[in-house]
């Protein structure tokens, strides 16, 4: 059974085209990987079949009475509220149905018996739904998410825009999941969760009886729980049975067998071509030059795909550094109470340091503490000497309306603007990318921007919170690629294993130091 058909879907932003003359059905119960490299569409995807963004052209059809949820990670949480309200907003409908049943049972004391009648049979229709959507037990499986995903750790009653990015998408994920929607759409919900929660994702959509379409450029998670792939790439999608790596091999074999086409009809163009050229003039031979040329001006002609530019990240590296990177003493770190016990740290010159661990132990706290950007509890931190430091945050608040152009030029104002525009091409950003303003870019292309400007510094430290959020497949082997051949010294911060671990030296785990009780 379809449960959302989109047809001929078009949309573009000014001269740049999205889509164009798309359609697919999607059925119940699949389990949908939508892939495709940075802007190449997906999110923009989400909000047109979700209401949010009105298309240029086609139509969108929902079966009746579909309940959808979308996970969104742009999506703003209101001040004021708690996680408890959030996560309990999830069964507003249901708190919607009740209030109307107590509404019918306050105007049955004044009804004549035909009304009574009326208002009892309504009582009794939401009485089963309310009963068949287990609305009495509502805070207790609100209690059971809440658990599985970590949030009690948080405290139920906190404020959500105290909350961390990562703390921010467990709390979304939580309200989604109470929903149990009939069609879940996911973008990226492995962003900013730690290991322990990604595993907890991966089993519940293993079991997930309903539809969902998932965005992830995490593909061992993708692999794991999609059987179908939607691959969104120069204006088309196209449909793939199976996980990724199947796609990869069909997906490769077709791009072959096409370029193979395309040199056949080449070659036959070109022979067709010299045929009418040598021929058109002779009388006895223009007959057949003119059945060539018909043959040439009707033939469909195949038209190659331009390859998306890859991006090439090649750190630029300082000085050598001192022999110590830093060193604390006694070091505890948090905000209005303590997040660690007192550490004892060091890292020497050359090390390259994963920290791992749960969200919300305070490990961006720790590297913003280390980098003297917010006060530690107690205790100090020394820093050694010779330090270039390049710094790249998990997340930058605040809209930006300057062009990628104007970003970078002002970050390295002694370049020119050839020189601007070849370092942003370089880490695989087109011209119209470039020319945009960074407000309008995908979440992975204002990745490259940002990466643009820290493979231009001179560092030989790094220190990078969730580099990989939002890059795709490609943007992250090039990364990983980079920070092996890197001579610097590095401080990690990563949920994908995958990633880190050929990169870094060692490992370490923030969850043997903090205060937080698991």
């Amino acid at each position: 059974m379809s449960i959302l058909a989109v047809k001929n879907l078009s949309h573009g932003f000014g001269d740049r085209a999205i889509f164009n003359d798309i359609s697919f059905r999607l059925l119940k119960g699949e389990h949908i990987g939508l892939i495709g490299a940075n802007g190449e569409g997906k999110s923009t995807f989400m909000n047109i079949i979700t209401g949010k963004l009105e298309p240029d052209g086609g139509k969108i059809e929902w079966s009746k009475n579909v309940r959808i949820g979308y996970l969104d990670q742009h999506t703003v949480l209101e001040r004021g509220l708690s996680i408890r309200d959030v996560l309990k907003s999830a069964f507003q409908y249901l708190l919607d149905l009740e209030a109307e049943m107590n509404e019918i049972c306050s105007r049955m004391g004044d009804a004549d018996p035909n009304q009574l009648e009326k208002l009892l049979e309504d009582l009794g229709v939401i009485q089963d739904q309310l009963t068949n959507s287990d609305f009495y037990t509502l805070d207790a499986k609100v209690e059971e998410i809440a658990r599985g995903l970590g949030l009690h750790e948080i405290g139920l009653d906190r404020d959500v825009q105290d909350l961390s990015g990562g703390q921010r998408t467990k709390v979304l994920l939580a309200k989604l999941l109470l929903e149990k929607p009939d069609m879940l759409l996911l973008d990226e919900p492995t962003n900013y969760l730690d290991e322990q929660h990604i595993e907890w994702l991966k089993r519940y959509l293993l079991e997930y009886e309903n539809a969902f379409i998932l965005i992830s450029h995490d593909i061992p998670f993708l692999n794991s729980v999609v059987n179908l792939i939607y691959h969104m790439e120069n204006q088309e999608l196209n449909r793939y049975v199976g996980d990724y790596d199947n796609f990869l091999q069909v997906h490769e074999m077709k791009k072959q067998q096409l370029e193979s086409a395309y040199k056949r009809q080449q070659q036959e163009i070109d022979e067709l071509k010299d045929f009418v050229a040598r021929n058109k003039a002779r009388v006895s031979t223009r007959n057949m030059a003119m059945s060539r040329q018909k043959k040439l001006d009707k033939m469909e002609v195949i038209e190659l795909a331009k390859e998306k530019p890859k991006p090439t990240f090649d750190f630029k590296e300082a000085r050598a550094s001192g022999k110590m990177i830093f060193e604390t003493s006694n070091l505890v770190i948090g905000y209005d109470e303590p997040l660690s016990r007192p550490l004892d740290l060091r890292m020497e010159r050359g090390q390259k340091i994963a920290l791992t661990g749960a969200n919300g132990i305070g490990k961006t706290t720790l590297l913003k503490s280390i980098l003297g950007e917010i006060k530690s509890v107690s205790g100090t931190v020394e820093l050694g000497d010779y330090l270039y430091i390049g710094y790249f945050e998990q997340e930058i608040k605040g809209a930006n309306f300057k062009t990628c152009i104007e970003e970078v030029w002002e970050a390295f104002p002694s370049f020119t603007q050839f020189e601007v525009r070849a370092a942003l091409a370089r880490c695989g950003l087109t011209t119209k990318h470039i020319e945009s303003k960074i407000e309008v870019l995908s979440g992975g292309e204002k990745a490259k921007v940002r990466l643009c400007k820290l493979i231009n510094k001179e560092t030989n430290l790094l220190v990078l919170d969730e580099p990989t959020n939002h890059l795709d497949v490609d943007a992250k082997e090039e990364l990983k690629r980079a920070l092996k051949e890197y001579k610097g010294s590095i401080l990690l911060i990563s949920h994908e294993p995958e990633f880190y671990r050929d990169v870094v030296t060692e490992i370490w785990n923030c969850e043997t130091w903090t205060t937080k009780v698991f």
